[in-house]
């Protein structure tokens, strides 16, 4: 597995940091301009000709220029990528005979609206060509960054030090023949090898919600940080901010923070697999308040696998129908058990936090429904919901009482 960590760049003189800036700014408007030429070429190469390098005036090495151009020809290529799949599934459709699809995908085809990639954001990929890492130095800074064949002869070696997270990662793993550079920090990838899959252990439910980022089957859930902020205060924040603004990018990264920060306290020692609910497009051709579309459920679930993969445990996605609905006690499911924050089932009389109650459900090996029956909306009445391969935990209602059966 491929982890990282950012060590900032201000340990470095006024002079040096001016070289960094004056390497990046440059470094940015080569990109920018290849992203031009690019992006009217029907074929984007992966590496630029001499004849299209030759055209870009600057100061930085020719082996610098090749360098800059692969990464703007990805940006292009990432971004028209898209495009091709669909002229892709268009002809697949056409060619087996399903024009009706190929027509709907046709519409989505031209309606899209693709433009040009402005770098406003820009991170340089450097590898082992231009740059070198020192970690051997006994001073003060236990890490230091060389930068050469830049151009211009340009060769800094950089004073750095390093952090928790490197140090974690340095252990474990091997530094990666790369760097990422911005103006004010680095990123140094390691590779890591992954920790063998656990045998035993218990199976975790894991409920994820705009409220409580994680709630899981064995009580833990998580909680405000010590400033007392959580996901809602934070969308809060968030939808009070302009988009593209600082203030939304600190935001953004405060959220992100508190999200890793949350799964970090996950303690999962004793588990051998996590299960997860199976979200996708959940915003898709749905309206949402501003508040509730800065809640990235996609987030939660990839910090959520790599914590996983870290700890060697199974992460599993299973279908999240009627999870919060259904009482973890006895397998009745009825669309009213819930309301908000709080789960009381109507049959058995138990309550519990609906997060909590949605946990469990998740952590257990529940029997599929079919979308045919899921369509005639059984959660209205009432359903009972056993385990996959067991007898119902109560006994099973009669369609004659206007609640659907469940067979084992």
């Amino acid at each position: 597995m491929i982890r990282s960590a950012k060590l900032s760049l201000k340990f470095a003189n006024e002079g040096k940091k001016n070289e960094i800036k004056h390497i990046f700014a440059e470094a940015k408007s080569v990109a920018q301009k290849f992203i031009d030429v690019f992006w009217e070429m029907e074929k984007v190469p992966t590496l630029a000709p001499k004849e299209i390098t030759k055209t870009i005036d600057t100061w930085l090495s020719a082996r610098m220029i090749q360098c800059v151009a692969k990464q703007a020809s990805g940006i292009v290529r990432g971004t028209k990528q898209k495009q091709k799949r669909r002229e892709y599934m268009i002809k697949k459709l056409n060619d087996s005979g399903k024009f009706k699809n190929a027509r709907k995908v046709e519409i989505a085809y031209k309606n899209a609206k693709i433009s040009k990639p402005t770098l406003k954001t820009f991170c340089l990929e450097l590898d082992s060509r231009f740059v070198g890492i020192d970690t051997e130095s006994k001073n003060s800074f236990d890490c230091w960054l060389t930068l050469a064949s830049i151009g211009d002869k340009i060769k800094l070696k950089i004073p750095l030090k390093r952090t928790s997270v490197f140090n974690k990662w340095f252990k474990r793993g091997k530094i990666k023949n790369g760097i990422r550079l911005s103006e004010n920090d680095i990123t140094i990838m390691f590779d890591v090898e992954s920790e063998k899959e656990k045998k035993e252990g218990e199976i975790i439910g894991v409920d994820i919600g705009s409220k409580n980022t994680i709630s899981c089957s064995n009580g833990f859930f998580s909680k405000p940080n010590k400033h007392g902020h959580d996901l809602t205060t934070i969308s809060e924040r968030l939808s009070r901010k302009r988009k593209g603004s600082k203030g939304f990018a600190k935001e953004q990264a405060h959220r992100d923070n508190y999200i890793n920060w949350s799964i970090k306290q996950l303690n999962l020692s004793s588990a051998k697999q996590v299960n997860i609910e199976n979200i996708k497009q959940l915003r898709f051709k749905k309206r949402s308040s501003r508040k509730l579309s800065h809640w990235t459920y996609a987030k939660i679930f990839e910090r959520l696998e790599r914590k996983c993969e870290e700890e060697g445990v199974l992460l599993k996605r299973i279908s999240p129908t009627y999870t919060s609905q259904r009482c973890s006690n006895c397998g009745w499911t009825r669309k009213r058990n819930r309301k908000g924050k709080s789960f009381e089932c109507d049959k058995c009389g138990f309550s519990l936090d609906s997060d909590l109650n949605a946990s469990r459900n998740i952590s257990f090996t529940l029997r599929e429904i079919s979308k045919k029956q899921r369509l005639s909306r059984p959660n209205i009445e009432g359903f009972y919901w056993p385990l996959e391969g067991q007898a119902p935990i109560v006994p099973v209602v009669e369609k004659s009482l206007n609640v659907i059966k469940v067979n084992v």
